[in-house]
């Protein structure tokens, strides 16, 4: 996670937080559950957070986008 810290110049705050929790209860409920399972999100968690991430000048020197930096950050995280 390290060589993302020079590609990212602000991230998200903790009220994001908040709307993963929402997107990821909204996603449930139109499955049909009453409860929201872990992993397979991914997608929930590229849209709450794509504008919500702001890259540095060697993101976009990279060809980076904020799509590519979430994506590697999520592969990181352990879901089970």
């Amino acid at each position: 996670m390290a060589e993302l810290k020079p590609l990212i110049a602000f991230g998200p705050a903790p009220r994001a937080s908040i709307y993963l929790a929402q997107a990821a209860r909204a996603h449930a409920y139109l499955r049909g559950r009453a409860y929201v399972v872990p992993g397979g999100r991914q997608g929930d968690a590229l849209d709450v957070l794509r504008h919500r991430v702001l890259l540095t000048f060697e993101a976009e020197a990279e060809d980076m986008d904020s799509d590519q930096v979430i994506a590697r950050i999520l592969e990181a995280v352990d879901v089970r």
